[in-house]
């Protein structure tokens, strides 16, 4: 199978095209970018398929960042995605941007709970964790660093996204055992590619994943809309297993297919 994944989620635009026992991406692109997504995206894609021989006929599947991140750009990345897929007559997935930052470092660690975490703006950020195995501990909400951090025990924890140093910082208040390993804005698009790859259409669809509301504008003065109701329904958080986190399997692909599952879980 061979997918075409699209970010606009976040602070960047992004695609690549990778088949599914490749090691590397065949091309991929991403720049990174505060506004604009809309103009650049389409752009970078042809960029991207001029690369690869056969072009968007050779398509299979279409992988999409769904969020968490910007309203305006996850829209933008879902349209261009359902465009593309339908022109194509490919399969569309939807992936989660937490999890697609947080599935490098799953592979790599052998016994941290791996959590990504999301500015969200106003002392929230937009959190998921993951077991060294890839299952999820916290589902994707928009939260307080102290909340995000209830349901992950004591540690050790790896910290991705650019909400990190928030949560290291009420991690380390609670001693924690804690390490910011990256406080990138968005998830390297082979990892979209990958989950995509790994994602069944009927449980991961190209669904919006907000959290929130948008921004709105009231006035002529910028506010933040009241909580989306999905935020007011979270699940309660339960605690983490105590004492020592359960082994991850050696096969990476079995961390990818749970990572896979969290879009379906939020």
């Amino acid at each position: 199978m061979r997918i075409l994944a699209i970010d606009t989620a976040l602070p960047a635009v992004s695609a690549c095209v990778l088949d599914h026992d490749a090691a590397q991406p065949i091309a991929s692109e991403t720049i990174a970018m505060e506004r604009g997504h809309a103009e650049a995206i389409m752009p970078l894609i042809e960029r991207v398929m001029a690369k690869v021989e056969g072009g968007f006929s050779t398509i299979d599947r279409v992988a999409v960042a769904v969020g968490p991140g910007s309203f305006t750009g996850i829209r933008i990345g879902l349209a261009a995605g359902q465009a593309i897929a339908l022109a194509c007559k490919a399969e569309v997935v939807g992936v989660s941007t937490l999890a697609a930052l947080a599935a490098p470092l799953i592979l790599d660690a052998a016994d941290s709970v791996v959590a990504a975490a999301i500015d969200a703006r106003h002392g929230k950020v937009f959190a998921a964790a993951f077991g060294p195995d890839g299952r999820a501990l916290l589902t994707p909400r928009r939260a307080g660093a102290h909340e995000a951090l209830r349901a992950l025990g004591d540690g050790p924890l790896l910290l991705i996204g650019s909400g990190a140093s928030m949560l290291a910082m009420e991690a380390r208040a609670r001693n924690m055992a804690v390490k910011i390993v990256s406080e990138q804005a968005s998830p390297d698009i082979e990892f979209v590619a990958r989950l995509g790859l790994a994602a069944k259409p009927e449980t991961a669809p190209a669904k919006p994943l907000y959290l929130k509301e948008p921004d709105v504008t009231i006035s002529g003065k910028q506010q933040e809309a009241a909580p989306a109701q999905a935020d007011a329904a979270e699940p309660p958080i339960a605690p983490a297993d105590s004492g020592t986190a359960p082994a991850a399997p050696e096969n990476g692909s079995e961390k990818i297919e749970k990572l896979a599952t969290a879009t379906a879980q939020a």
